[in-house]
């Protein structure tokens, strides 16, 4: 894995709502190769996609940033949501000039990849959407103690007791191939970075809004005509098995990619199997090689 301090160097950052954003960008309006936009998960970062960068990027312009209190981008204390996420992606993607793109989304970017799609109905600018591990569905995912806690009247203390350790310990859990010290480590640093512990229960309350906007969030996965795919790691306790059943039964049109041995960080755990599937279904749907 590449060192964060790597990482920071292929990007740059921008402002947003007076907020420092950290953001990679390899689009050039010149190049005849698509774009796909990349969303990570909670409570880790850009970072989660370097394993995978480099087969992706064979076949597309990538764009990517570290979300409103994660990563290295600005972490406020302030209420968080999927809707202000989507507009920070909106305003990137504006910036940059970007009117069409592919999604690849893991976990917490699941939610916020449904809130773009719900997003646009009359545009058609997303040309496919790829989720992976994430809570779909809000009857079936299965969060861990930790996130539970954190949603909880005790959340912020919570918050201030997180260890590494602690965190250690929960990706030994939601994983089914455990993770080297060492990446782990650069995880809870990004996680650290600009004090971002601090923030963990303000960033949960997503769980909260997947209920509250239950309809919208799952209506457009069943109504979209935009091709979509899933690839999951089945081991996963949060999003694995059961979730992916409950995928096939709502969205029956949707391919299903499952890596049976693998747990919710599938293309840090799995990551050739994971670009071997995305591409099968970017071959599928006729999405240009370079």
């Amino acid at each position: 894995m590449d060192s964060i301090q790597a990482w920071e160097a292929k990007g740059d950052y921008f402002t947003f709502n007076h907020h420092q954003i950290f953001y990679i960008s390899e689009h050039q309006p010149e190049s005849t190769k698509p774009v796909l936009l990349l969303i990570h998960g909670f409570p880790t970062a850009s970072l989660d996609w370097q394993k995978i960068w480099a087969s992706l990027s064979s076949r597309f312009q990538l764009i990517t940033l570290d979300m409103l209190g994660f990563g290295l981008s600005d972490k406020p204390v302030q209420n968080y949501s999927i809707m202000g996420q989507a507009d920070l992606f909106e305003a990137l993607l504006k910036k940059l000039k970007i009117n069409q793109f592919h999604i690849l989304a893991h976990d917490y970017g699941d939610t916020v990849a449904q809130e773009l799609l719900a997003r646009d109905k009359q545009s058609s600018s997303i040309l496919s959407c790829t989720f992976s591990n994430g809570g779909l569905f809000p009857e079936t995912h299965q969060p861990v103690l930790v996130q539970k806690l954190l949603l909880s009247p005790i959340g912020a203390w919570v918050s201030k007791l997180m260890s590494y350790k602690k965190f250690s310990a929960t990706f030994a859990t939601i994983c089914a191939k455990p993770l080297p010290d060492h990446e782990l480590k650069a995880y809870w640093q990004l996680l650290n970075h600009h004090q971002g512990v601090k923030v963990m229960h303000k960033l949960i309350h997503y769980m909260t809004e997947r209920r509250q906007n239950r309809e919208r969030w799952v209506g457009i996965l069943q109504y979209t005509d935009t091709p979509l795919h899933l690839i999951d790691g089945t081991l996963d306790p949060i999003s694995g098995e059961h979730m992916v059943r409950r995928y096939e039964d709502l969205v029956p049109k949707s391919p299903v990619s499952r890596l049976t041995d693998t747990g919710h960080y599938p293309q840090v755990e799995s990551p050739q199997a994971f670009s071997q599937c995305a591409h099968q279904f970017w071959d599928h749907i006729s999405v240009p090689k370079a």
